[in-house]
């Protein structure tokens, strides 16, 4: 199992920038593949970005796609999600997930770990 802790999250105006970081153990990082997903109020959690195991394959979800950028750290044990020019729409609460196996997937059935999540608002 994999216990994984986010953090980065926080209060933005439009137009600003955040990064998230979340930080790994009990597994060997590279051997599986890393996502983010969101959850705003009232809306069901979406995919957002994922990472494969050695970080060679990333995808991104079509309403981030040029805007955010996932990364991976293998030394470090760490992904990052970067998101720029945020929108107020992006607010959420953003766990990470960590992947049964090294393959890049957009599915959350694919996931077997979770983060407690982390907050991000971005303000008009």
């Amino acid at each position: 199992q994999v216990q994984l802790v986010e953090s980065g999250g926080g209060l933005v105006q439009a137009g600003g920038s955040l990064r998230l970081s979340c930080a790994a153990s009990g597994r060997t990082f590279s051997s599986y593949a890393m996502g983010w997903f969101r959850q705003a109020p009232g809306k069901e959690r979406e995919f957002v970005a994922a990472i494969s195991g050695i970080g060679q394959y990333t995808t991104y979800a079509e309403s981030v796609k040029g805007r955010f950028t996932i990364s991976r750290d293998n030394a470090k044990n760490t992904v990052y999600l970067q998101m720029n020019s945020l929108k107020p729409e992006d607010t959420a609460v953003y766990y990470c997930a960590a992947g049964s196996r090294r393959l890049v997937t957009r599915n959350p059935d694919e996931y077997n770990s979770w983060g407690q999540g982390t907050q991000v608002t971005v303000s008009s």
